[in-house]
């Protein structure tokens, strides 16, 4: 829920105090005006001076990440303006701007500021240097740790309270600074070599958090080609794998980059010695680690618990290992049971675009009309479809399921002219005014 460390709005190039405290004041009246769209305007103008003064025309993906800012930042300010105990307070504006930029106070927040606004402080210092490792420049990272060595244990005056070394996970800490520079490894090394903490742990999901451990579940350093070679650097400088906590929600190292999408580093941490549990060797493939939760009759050990074992289902769909999948289905582990959020093996499966394991599924009586929270399988894979599927491979997992006796859901994506075809052909109704995907357009009086 926001506001969160990731949400954090950034700064302009140069804040001024005084200006907060007119745009609390702004939201203050805002809130009393009796109108019930005045928040949301306030919210609306604040946030685009703000994408403006950054330089971030607010057009195409920009405009899509300033709408979304404005309404989470409209929705935490109606929630604490607008409590029982008291309403529309300056006290409670200043803190919905503090807690915006990530600050857990007004206090806390004016402090920042003004400490920025003064050259050679530790928090000017730290703010450069982070901005140095995001965008990879080891010339100025090497003269900021020369002029102020101290920045190398400091920490983030937010939240989170990172180190350097953090930043370059491009995780947890703020989004406009989840980045991955090319040669991020050096900018790491650079950090390691001036004394920087391997396990220092930051306040996010929950606490605990390592800079392994959020490199291993980070999509930005793997979609950068370099989580591994990250990986490793940091286990050759004695990061702790087994590190309680290390990427957040009480997870193992294993299962926490599987469900952040990470195989690749779920399998390079297993092979660096990460222990592996049933359901973690079971999404990155391991049959001879999951047979050994057996006994010789095929039953499931005494610690063995069924929900581990369909977890480890899901897990071995998701992932397309369809021989741990036979495995654990023929010893009994149920297809159609969903995880917290209804998801089965199934949509596990399609998420994954895996078609030999969805067979697998169906032919073991998997259910093809099973529903999540987000809705039916047949839905799961036009979503798919239409955020990164391949069309042909979604093509036919959407006639296997409807093959299946799956139906196609009322409302679909528009996604591609062969996937729209195939829902079209399958749809009893065929109207064109169904297909629709995603937020409505953002509208606000002016």
């Amino acid at each position: 829920m926001f506001p969160n460390p990731q949400d954090a709005l950034p700064h302009p190039p140069h804040p001024s105090i005084e200006q907060y405290r007119t745009l609390a004041k702004e939201l203050v009246k805002a809130c009393r005006s009796g109108d019930r769209d005045a928040v949301g305007v306030w919210a609306d103008r604040w946030v685009e001076s703000l994408f403006r003064s950054l330089g971030q025309p607010p057009a195409g993906h920009g405009r899509q990440a300033m709408d979304r800012a404005a309404a989470q930042v409209e929705e935490f300010a109606v929630r604490k303006l607008k409590t029982n105990a008291r309403t529309c307070v300056l006290a409670d504006a200043q803190f919905v701007i503090a807690r915006s930029h990530g600050f857990h106070s007004w206090a806390k927040f004016v402090s920042h500021l003004d400490a920025l606004a003064q050259a050679g402080t530790e928090t000017a210092g730290f703010e450069a240097a982070a901005d140095a490792v995001v965008e990879g420049d080891e010339v100025a990272l090497g003269r900021l740790l020369g002029e102020q060595p101290a920045l190398i244990t400091a920490r983030s005056a937010r939240e989170h309270r990172a180190t350097l070394l953090h930043y370059v996970s491009a995780n947890g800490v703020e989004g406009y600074r989840q980045r991955t520079p090319p040669n991020v490894v050096e900018i790491a090394r650079v950090l390691l070599a001036a004394g920087a903490e391997v396990d220092a742990e930051a306040d996010v999901y929950g606490g605990g958090c390592t800079t392994l451990g959020l490199v291993a579940t980070s999509a930005h350093p793997r979609d950068a080609g370099v989580q591994i070679p990250l990986l490793q650097l940091l286990l050759d400088k004695d990061a702790r794998i087994e590190h309680p906590n290390l990427a957040g929600n009480d997870h193992g190292a294993v299962f926490a980059c599987l469900a952040n999408g990470c195989h690749d580093a779920a399998v390079y941490l297993a092979g660096r010695g990460a222990r592996l549990d049933l359901v973690g060797a079971a999404g990155i493939g391991r049959l001879d680690v999951v047979r050994g939760y057996f006994d010789q009759s095929g039953a499931p050990k005494p610690d063995t618990t069924r929900q581990q074992m369909e977890s480890a289902l899901r897990q071995s769909c998701g992932w397309g290992h369809a021989d741990v999948a036979e495995y654990l289905l023929e010893r009994g582990a149920d297809p159609d049971a969903g995880d917290v959020d209804g998801h089965t093996a199934l949509h596990h499966a399609v998420y994954g675009g895996h078609l030999p394991v969805i067979e697998l599924l169906l032919a073991q009586g998997a259910r093809p009309g099973a529903r999540s929270r987000y809705g039916d399988v047949v839905g799961a894979a036009a979503w798919r479809a239409a955020h990164g599927g391949e069309a042909d491979r979604y093509v036919a997992i959407i006639e296997a399921l409807v093959a299946a006796g799956a139906k196609v859901p009322e409302r679909h994506p528009p996604v591609n002219a062969r996937v729209d075809a195939v829902l079209a052909r399958h749809d009893s109704v065929a109207d064109p005014s169904r297909y629709w995907w995603g937020e409505e357009p953002r509208k606000r009086k002016s």
